[in-house]
């Protein structure tokens, strides 16, 4: 893509002062100290899961909850949570998901060799942090989507630097964890890596057979979950939806149509993140609009489908924005992110039981924004370059 060595990209990338990295620094400590401060226990989406830890270790199944929706393996991954008391949870949760979600960024930035000390790497996370209000949201649920966030760009990280089989095995251990990052194993394929497919298959297929082997009821996520997730209907879960197949309803259109338009739109939107990646231009936008392609697409159909689940893929396209023709580039990006800013009315949404209509429109507008990348034009020489000042070449730093 296109090297641009002026214009606020170029300031973007130069290393920052000491002041915005003060004000990132208060503004994570707010978002953590407060989620601290109303959710006595760490947050109610990773209660869930410690109490589930809790049901195990206590003798019973973790699937007699039906909102615990992990694989076994995540049961095992949260007895150390189970064995600590409130109090701490309360304080630790919040810190732990607010430094995982800003090493997420960190992977991000490397991806698009973008410095660790510049402008865009405070300025970016300050703006998820204080602008985004999925951010705030993920933050106070202490929800395990904060695994994915960081999963995904640290195994494109390590597949932009040739490492297929790691990249497969980070995704197959957040996949054991959580599974969102299903459909990124379409990314080892598209690619022809066999060896990192099968990392990605194994990892979660053996670590949850294994953690499956200890629970009293070793096919629950099959027999319980599935069918939950397939068939069941939770009024309370649905109203914050944003898939399609759940928010298309509320507006009156039949359920079987609307599940029919999810479909098709997720289709639509992987076969353009194969023509993305088929595309073939040399570069970590490449790796990055593929992948998010890939969960976008996803997120159309699965249920359930969350605004917190952008942050998966959103700084993914953020850092991109020293690139010449990214996704971040272009309006319709900045469109999608507005009615997520915190604090911002909007007639007739305001109830917290209706933003899941918000939440649908920023995650349709984002999927038809990435999906038209695979038909855009190659931009000029210099692909695989991030924008970046005039003397000051961005090197590559180690991760």
């Amino acid at each position: 893509m296109r090297k641009d060595e002026s214009g606020i990209c170029g300031w973007l990338v130069r290393p920052a002062g000491g002041h915005p990295w003060a004000v990132l620094g208060v503004v994570l400590a707010a978002s953590a100290a407060h989620a601290a401060r109303v959710t006595p226990d760490g947050g109610m989406d990773n209660a869930i899961v410690v109490r589930a830890a809790r049901t195990w270790l206590a003798g019973g199944s973790p699937y007699d909850d039906p909102h615990f929706l992990y694989l076994p393996g995540a049961v095992l991954a949260a007895v150390p949570q189970a064995l600590l008391p409130g109090a701490v949870l309360r304080v630790l949760v919040p810190c732990a998901v607010t430094a995982l979600l800003a090493l997420g960024w960190a992977c991000a930035l490397r991806l698009h060799r973008v410095p660790l000390r510049s402008r865009l790497a405070v300025l970016g996370l300050t703006g998820l942090a204080a602008g985004f209000a999925p951010f705030g949201h993920l933050v106070r649920l202490g929800n395990w989507t904060v695994t994915a966030a960081v999963a995904l760009p640290l195994s494109l990280l390590l597949a932009s630097r040739g490492r297929w089989t790691a990249a497969g095995a980070v995704v197959g251990a957040a996949v054991a964890l959580k599974p969102l990052l299903v459909p990124v194993v379409l990314l080892f394929l598209f690619a022809g890596r066999w060896r990192a497919l099968a990392a990605a298959v194994l990892v979660p297929a053996l670590a949850s057979g294994a953690a499956a082997l200890l629970m009293p009821d070793p096919a629950g996520f099959f027999t319980r979950t599935l069918p939950f997730l397939l068939h069941a209907d939770d009024g309370f879960v649905r109203l914050y939806e944003a898939s399609p197949a759940a928010v298309l309803p509320r507006l009156g259109v039949p359920r079987a149509l609307a599940e029919g338009a999810a479909v098709a739109a997720a289709g639509a939107g992987l076969l353009c993140a194969y023509a993305r990646w088929r595309r073939a231009d040399p570069g970590p936008p490449r790796l990055a609009e593929t992948g998010a392609g890939l969960m976008l697409s996803a997120f159309l159909v699965s249920r359930p489908s969350y605004d917190h689940y952008l942050l998966v893929v959103l700084p993914l396209l953020l850092a991109g924005v020293p690139y010449a023709g990214s996704v971040a580039r272009g309006p319709w990006f900045w469109i999608a992110l507005l009615p997520q800013a915190p604090g911002l009315g909007w007639p007739w949404l305001e109830s917290e039981r209706r933003r899941a209509f918000k939440d649908a429109f920023t995650l349709g507008v984002l999927a038809v924004t990435v999906a038209r990348r695979a038909r855009a034009p190659e931009t000029a020489a210099g692909v695989g370059d991030p924008v970046r000042a005039r003397g000051a070449p961005v090197s590559p730093a180690p991760f």
